[in-house]
């Protein structure tokens, strides 16, 4: 069993939706392959990946809150990647999260939790979307499994592949 799931390594022709640049990519984005940059605002990442996609920032562009751990969870986000017309998401964040910058992603974490929990969330749940529920989901995850999730993934960007059960795993 291995603990990283690799879904860029699958992509193959569904890479093409993932035109979205680094420099662009929202601050609330999880570290991993997938990122949200400069989306559309028509609120339809939500609806192809409800479990991985959230709306965010100044003008509540779509955002990657966790990343995909099976092919269909990756399908999913690969749908919302090509519903989206600007092309904004991207999918090369394994090039370029390094582990010092995952590291501080973490470490300033509270901005995050501090932004999704002074946003009244109940304003903007547009119906089907459940944007609020996605919200206490984001933020449970920041309070539990993601360290876990991080810290796989940091193995994966410092040995280039997946630790194997029982190693120890890099520390944030």
């Amino acid at each position: 069993m291995t603990l990283y799931y690799d879904p860029v390594a699958r992509l193959g022709r569904d890479r093409e939706v993932f035109q979205g640049r680094w420099e662009d990519r929202l601050w609330l984005n999880v570290p991993g392959p997938f990122y949200g940059g400069e989306t559309d605002t028509c609120r339809t990442g939500r609806l192809s990946a409800p479990h991985h996609v959230l709306y965010g920032g100044e003008y509540l562009t779509e955002y990657v809150y966790r990343q995909p751990r099976t092919r269909a969870e990756t399908a999913r986000l690969v749908e919302a990647a090509d519903c989206d017309p600007f092309l904004g998401y991207g999918c090369d964040g394994d090039s370029r999260w390094t582990p010092g910058a995952v590291r501080e992603w973490w470490s300033d974490r509270r901005r995050i939790t501090h932004y999704l929990s002074t946003q009244d969330w109940e304003a903007i749940d547009w119906p089907q979307q459940r944007v609020a529920h996605a919200v206490r989901d984001y933020e449970s995850y920041l309070a539990g499994r993601l360290a876990t999730d991080l810290r796989i993934y940091l193995h994966w960007l410092e040995e280039g592949r997946s630790p194997a059960a029982g190693e120890r795993l890099p520390d944030l």
